[in-house]
């Protein structure tokens, strides 16, 4: 593995590529943190278990654990719910937290199909949380794989932007812009990051995030790109819920926008689901956090009368995909969802 500082990935010809590109694996790091989850870590595991399910069918899967013993008990767990076997390998990897999307790797590619990895620093979303171990999983997947690794230097985390692949992002001020992050950057140089890092060549600023997000306002959790022009992007039907301005104002801002190409984004509205709760605090539940895999699309589910509606949508927005719910009302009270919780890695 060799590091690369001194050439950026953009001037080596690399691009992150968009979710639905082909993977040859998903990465994830598997729970463990009982404060992420208090009271209620042992209940994630069925639906956390099922997702795995569901990437095995159609692509590797590769899995953080801090034990020897842990693997053991994962992968019992994983052959009694029907999970194929042989696309499962693990990692020991040991991690402060399972929330990949945000202390993984970014896997670039260039014209040549080769990869790279990005290496970003990571805080725990402003120092929220210890991420001393988080902080070297990109190098560790990376010396993995054999891959080289660009060090971009400054805090970035895989929830914060949204790509379409050919040079558009998507990103939030309330996170990208928090002085928690890179307080020594202002918003060019931060610009000038992602256009070197993620080979983009436009920035789609939204502003606010959703109630209960700790991330101060992840991309994934508001609006996402679902084709090259087009996006899903949430909004709250109910005019007295708090996310209700929020989410209208960044819905104005989306209508405002153009794609590199000078065109208006194609956007589809989709209903936020019933408010959330759990010992009183209100929980970032959203249907904007699926995970796009090989033919399918893993959408989270919350018991309410939104959910069918939300699954129909993805029928008539990924025609050519398996639009899969799995019930996360359990998993969302550790304030993230199944695009939080994996990371893909491009074929």
């Amino acid at each position: 593995m060799s590091n690369v500082d001194l050439r950026t990935p953009k001037q080596e010809g690399y691009i992150f590529p968009a979710e639905w590109e082909k993977h040859i694996s998903t990465w994830l790091s598997y729970p463990h943190k009982e404060a992420s989850w208090p009271g209620k870590i042992a209940s994630i595991f069925p639906s956390y278990n099922l997702f795995i399910k569901e990437l095995s069918e159609v692509e590797n899967v590769h899995i953080n654990v801090n034990s020897e013993e842990k693997k053991s008990e994962i992968l019992n767990q994983l052959k009694a719910n029907g999970t194929n076997i042989n696309n499962i390998f693990f990692h020991l990897f040991r991690t402060n937290d399972a929330w990949i999307r945000d202390h993984g790797p970014t896997f670039i590619k260039n014209a040549n199909n080769e990869k790279a990895v990005v290496n970003w620093e990571y805080n725990a979303w402003g120092g929220k949380y210890e991420s001393d171990l988080d902080n070297l999983i990109p190098q560790q997947i990376a010396q993995y794989l054999s891959l080289p690794v660009f060090n971009a230097g400054i805090i970035m985390e895989g929830g914060s932007i949204d790509v379409n692949g050919v040079g558009d992002l998507l990103t939030s001020k309330s996170c990208l812009l928090n002085e928690n992050r890179n307080p020594d950057l202002n918003q060019s140089q931060i610009e000038e990051k992602l256009f070197n890092y993620y080979g983009v060549e436009n920035i789609l600023w939204l502003e606010e995030g959703i109630v209960g997000d700790d991330t101060d306002g992840h991309v994934d959790d508001m609006t996402r790109f679902v084709s090259a022009d087009t996006v899903v992007t949430m909004v709250e039907p109910n005019k007295q819920d708090e996310n209700y301005e929020i989410l209208q104002h960044n819905l104005h801002l989306l209508k405002q926008m153009r794609l590199l190409n000078g065109k208006q984004i194609n956007i589809v509205e989709m209903l936020m689901p019933s408010p959330q709760y759990y010992e009183g605090e209100r929980l970032p539940a959203s249907y904007a956090n699926f995970y796009i895999c090989n033919n399918k699309v893993i959408v989270p589910m919350y018991k309410c009368k939104e959910d069918d509606k939300a699954v129909y949508l993805l029928e008539e927005v990924f025609k050519d995909r398996q639009i899969i719910g799995i019930d996360s009302t359990d998993i969302i009270w550790g304030l993230g969802s199944f695009h939080c919780l994996s990371q893909q890695e491009a074929d």
